[in-house]
């Protein structure tokens, strides 16, 4: 009986150690961009080395898949990705990432517009706070300050 006991106290720990299939599925992105663009490819591998499952589909139409997930010309970038049903649009910081994920807003996603050097991804020292924006409320309205 002890045994029973002590195993099935082990196999909850376990399942409560696990990350829950939405965790799991938070951490998996799919990066859109021009197969000619290395800063998009850095962008990935920074997400990569933060532990996101980070999928890359160059595509010559990213215009078209900008506007299948209401990207906004004014907050547009050179790259799209979709993650735990979001778009997140351009060298996102990481910490704006995570902040959406955890608290799920009702939007469609974040931006940061432009290719801001600094930026993840992008060379050089960042010059200005980064403003990222949130896409799918109308104006664009600030999402965070970084």
């Amino acid at each position: 009986m002890l045994r029973r006991f002590t195993a099935m106290f082990g196999l909850l720990g376990l399942l409560a150690a696990s990350p829950s299939h939405g965790e799991t599925a938070d951490k998996t992105a799919v990066i859109y961009k021009d197969p000619n663009c290395g800063c998009c490819q850095s962008y990935a591998d920074h997400l990569r080395r933060h532990g996101f499952k980070v999928e890359v589909r160059n595509t010559a139409v990213l215009d078209a898949i900008k506007r299948r997930y209401s990207v906004p010309a004014a907050l547009a970038s050179c790259h799209t990705m979709r993650i735990g049903g979001y778009t997140v649009e351009g060298h996102v910081p990481l910490s704006s990432v995570k902040k959406l994920l955890r608290e799920r807003p009702e939007i469609s996603g974040i931006a940061l517009p432009g290719m801001p050097q600094g930026s993840p991804g992008m060379p050089g020292p960042k010059m200005e706070p980064f403003v990222v924006y949130e896409i799918g409320t109308g104006a664009p309205k600030t999402f965070n300050v970084e």
